[in-house]
Formats: C-alpha cells, sequence, structure tokens
C-alpha cells in the first residue's frame, strides 16, 4: 500500500514509521507521497483515533531530505518542492486527531520539520535536532522557519538556524522543542501512554482543541479563515454543546462516574 512507511493499527492508534534505515530515513518524493496519503487515510478511518510518527531503526528520525533528489533543482522546480513539503505538513498539523512525533535519532532539516508539524513532540536520549539547511546555502523550506520560532522563540530560532547548531535531547527539552525524554526502549510504549489517554477524551472536543491552538501560534488571516483565536475558541465552545460527548461529560460529572464517549 506504501513504498516507504510501514503501519500498525492497535486500539486506534496508528504507528507510522517512516522506513528508509539505509537512507536515514530521508524525505524524498515517494515518502511525502505516502505521508500525504496515510494522512487521507487517518481523516478518513474511523478506527483510528491518533497516531505516531516514527523512524525505523534506532539511529535515526528523519536525517533530513534526499538532497540528491533536488540538488539540480531550478527556482521554479525548488519552489513547488518546498509548497509540496510544506502542504503535506500542514496536513499533519491540521489533522483533527493527535498526531505525536516519536523523535528516535537524528531530525535534522526537513526531519526536525516533520517532527515539529506534529502537534508535540517526544524524543529518546539520542534524539538531535537541528535546521542545518544554511551548510548547503540554502534555509528550511518546509516550514521550519516559521515553526521554530513559534515553538522556541524568535532569538533562540534565528541563532540555532544561521550558526546550523544541532542541539541534544536535553537542550530541545530545554527550548520546549519536545514535551519527554526517555530511553529508545521505551520511547513507543511512552507515545502509546499519552495517545491512549488522550483516545479516552471526547474526540470531538480535542479536535477543537487543535484547531484553536494552531490559529493561536499562526498570525496568517488566510490560515486562521480570518478569525482570532478568541474568536475560534468561542464558536468551538458553543459547538460542543450541540454533541451527544458533552451532554455525556458533564452528566458523568454530575453522576460521579467515568464518561464514555463516541465522539458524536
Amino acid at each position: 500500500m506504501y513504498s516507504t512507511i510501514l503501519t500498525n493499527l492497535e486500539n486506534g492508534i496508528l504507528t507510522v514509521t517512516i522506513n528508509r534505515p539505509d537512507k536515514l530515513n530521508a524525505l524524498n518524493k515517494s515518502v511525502f507521497d505516502d505521508l500525504n496519503n496515510v494522512m487521507d487515510d487517518v481523516i478518513a478511518s474511523s478506527e483510528i483515533k491518533s497516531v505516531i510518527i516514527t523512524g525505523a531503526g534506532t539511529k535515526s528520525f528523519v536525517a533530513g531530505a534526499d538532497i540528491a533528489e533536488f540538488s539540480s533543482f531550478g527556482k521554479a522546480e525548488a519552489m513547488e518542492l518546498s509548497k509540496r513539503g510544506q502542504d503535506v505538513f500542514f496536513k499533519i498539523e491540521n489533522c483533527s486527531k493527535p498526531v505525536i512525533a516519536a523523535v528516535n535519532g537524528f531530525a535534522l532539516g526537513g526531519g526536525c520539520e516533520l517532527a515539529m508539524a506534529c502537534h508535540f513532540r517526544i524524543c529518546s536520549e539520542n534524539a538531535k535536532f537541528g535546521q542545518p539547511e544554511v551548510n548547503l546555502g540554502l534555509i528550511p523550506g518546509y516550514g521550519g522557519t516559521q515553526r521554530l520560532t513559534q515553538l522556541i522563540g524568535k532569538g533562540k530560532s534565528m541563532e540555532l538556524q544561521m550558526t546550523a547548531q544541532i542541539i541534544d535531547a536535553n537542550e530541545a527539552l530545554k527550548l520546549n522543542l519536545v514535551n519527554h525524554i526517555t530511553t529508545s526502549e521505551n520511547l513507543l510504549p511512552k507515545a502509546i501512554e499519552i495517545l491512549t489517554t488522550i483516545n479516552s477524551k471526547a474526540p470531538i472536543a480535542i479536535s477543537k482543541i487543535i484547531e484553536c491552538i494552531n490559529i493561536a501560534v499562526v498570525s496568517d488571516s488566510a490560515y486562521t479563515n480570518g478569525k482570532s483565536g478568541y474568536e475560534k475558541e468561542v464558536e468551538s465552545f458553543g459547538a460542543c454543546f450541540e454533541t451527544a460527548d458533552m451532554i455525556e461529560g458533564t452528566t458523568a460529572f454530575l453522576e460521579k462516574r467515568k464518561a464514555i464517549f463516541t465522539g458524536k
């Protein structure tokens, strides 16, 4: 079904593994096609509640883009490549179901950009992050200039991208680039633990949280359909009151029992 990724669905959690270990899971056209298609499947499937994105092996999440694929491109081809990557990563970022990056090694260049497109990140102790494109005479093209700045602030983002510095897991945690550090062995179990908790909550409310928080970190009115984050919050809060899950959640609270959500 996919040529460069492996998938495994268990208890509503789909694990997507980028499977090019001989290339340190570098991004190429086939990987982008597969990521685009698998996210379409995630959105369409009632069985999939949430997603983990990780890389094959223990060395690399995604070590960057496949440079050999675009080294001969001209301006127009490069812009098309950048737009394609951004569109796929927007699909991940705006997925209505939670997507966690489980970073198991190098997350450099396009790999760091992929991790940042996920709703949040956890990593193993050997993880490394960076946007070293300037070493190639380039800049990040898949949203890295924007998302890294949103996540860690302007000054540090400027420094890391202009120096091409690679940071370790501890520095990534300090900068709030990742939420948790764990051992390589416990990386996927930790991601599953977090998503199991999230999957027990009301799915529509979770999707509204994703929408509202995404608006909070962007200023592009076209991207937000002209709404401020506060306006979107008011609209989404009201929409929750039209759901069966809201009735179930409030009733369960008043009856002092655990809510059973259906996503309706």
